[in-house]
């Protein structure tokens, strides 16, 4: 752990209420002290820990900065597990970036991205996931996004992990004993036992792992695309969605002839919308190639909302649209739901279907339901342990192929020392993703991506 006391900007740039600039380090408050004067002549070093002092940032000159507020927090219990000390001093960039450089004048160093939750990581007062939170809290965009990303800052994932590696260590170790003493009739010590806890451990990788989907859902967002052919209502149920008009809307068929795309917020799911050019053939070149980049935003998109006109009967083109949803996650939006049923529904092969109206919004609230269902979002509990980034996810996959490997290695009669290698994977595994044998590259390339001041 490096011994340089770091200070940045910890609050967002522009003009506000106050700004925050964060010290860190064993020479933190020495450093302020240097730069900062209370009203009442006291020192911060003379402080205890959580104590605040009201006065003036001080240039060289012994000139004010700005009016501040210092607040200071001892090692070890403060956010790095170091020294830190806070100053507060009026919103704006003038008097946060006059009050840094002067604290980088008086011996501090700029601050990486990042870099004091990894002082806090590396300094165990949090793990790697519970660190990877912080930045989900920060850009959460829903307030159940905020719900998984407070859960795994407080530790929701590490005690599953925990459990399950503890159970992966002791299983080891009986191996191990085992292994030693094959002849000893030590209670515990056999296959039933060790498969029962193989067994449980899967399963419970299982349970995380099938929460990484629904929580990218409310965390990152889900790539949607609306399609269907000309003229059915996809522009409108853009608009709906939106809850303001994104796209344009006429009587005539094809006015959307390119994607049109926006970010939405629908109940606890963010949808990152595509509305699409309407899919028919067409010898018109412009909206050919709108219909090709229908076809591919279909393609790769993890939700489709197929809108469907219902109130004329289906023709060829829904028919060519059912076939090519007929592998994708899909909801059949069943549009003009106020108007006479026309069409036969039998040909809609998705079991995932909602009546709208999207020109008056009738419909709404059972569409964003069915969107959570469909997402895995709706069975999601607010006290669940959700894995959330690709990172956590690969190594619970590794995990889980390392334990049911071993369960049918131990069930087929090979070696105690293979199984033993195959549980040693899994707990390596795990390990790792609380960042207990995470390798140095790891981090830094999680850190990276954290913003300054953080």
């Amino acid at each position: 752990m490096t011994n340089s006391t770091v200070a940045a900007i910890s609050t967002p740039k522009g003009e506000g209420g106050i700004s925050v600039i964060r010290i860190s380090g064993e020479n933190s408050i020495k450093i302020a002290d240097e730069c900062f004067c209370a009203a009442n002549g006291k020192k911060l070093c003379e402080l205890k820990g959580y104590s605040a002092a009201y006065g003036n940032v001080l240039r060289a000159d012994g000139s004010a900065v700005d009016e501040a507020v210092a607040l200071v927090f001892r090692a070890p219990k403060s956010y790095t597990g170091e020294n830190v000390v806070e100053i507060s001093v009026h919103g704006g960039m003038i008097p946060a970036r006059e009050s840094l450089k002067r604290l980088f004048e008086a011996g501090a160093l700029p601050a990486e991205p990042g870099e004091f939750t990894k002082r806090a990581f590396l300094n165990g007062k949090i793990d790697l996931s519970e660190a990877e939170s912080v930045m989900e809290i920060i850009g959460a965009k829903s307030s159940a996004a905020l719900g998984i990303a407070l859960g795994t800052k407080e530790g929701r994932v590490s005690r599953e992990i925990e459990k399950i590696t503890e159970k992966m260590l002791l299983c080891a170790a009986s191996l191990a004993a085992y292994s030693d003493f094959p002849d000893e009739d030590i209670e515990g010590l056999d296959t039933d036992s060790f498969s029962a806890m193989l067994s449980e451990s899967k399963a419970a990788l299982s349970k995380l792992i099938s929460t990484f989907e629904s929580g990218q859902a409310v965390l990152s967002g889900v790539p949607t695309a609306i399609v269907g052919k000309p003229n059915v209502g996809k522009s409108t149920l853009m608009n709906m969605l939106c809850r303001e008009e994104k796209s344009i809307v006429t009587e005539k068929a094809g006015t959307t002839r390119d994607i049109v795309e926006n970010q939405v917020i629908a109940g606890d799911i963010t949808l990152l919308l595509s509305d699409t050019a309407g899919i028919r053939d067409t010898d018109d070149t412009v909206e050919h190639i709108g219909v090709k980049r229908a076809i591919k935003r279909l393609q790769n998109s993890s939700l489709i909302l197929a809108v469907f006109d219902v109130s004329a009967p289906f023709d060829s083109e829904d028919k060519k649209i059912t076939d090519l949803i007929k592998n994708k996650k899909c909801i059949a939006v069943l549009n003009k739901c106020d108007l006479p049923i026309m069409a036969d529904l039998s040909i809609l092969k998705t079991p995932n279907t909602v009546k709208v109206c999207a020109k008056t919004g009738e419909g709404y609230d059972e569409l964003i339901k069915k969107i959570a269902s469909v997402c895995g979002a709706a069975e999601l509990s607010g006290a669940d342990a959700v894995l959330i980034n690709e990172r956590q996810y690969s190594c619970a996959i590794r995990a889980k192929k390392a334990v049911g490997e071993a369960y049918d290695a131990l069930l087929s009669g090979v070696t105690l020392d293979a199984v033993t290698v195959l549980i040693d994977d899994a707990v390596n595994a795990l390990l790792e993703l609380t960042g207990r044998r995470a390798s140095e590259s790891v981090v830094e390339e999680i850190f990276k991506n954290f913003c300054i001041g953080k």
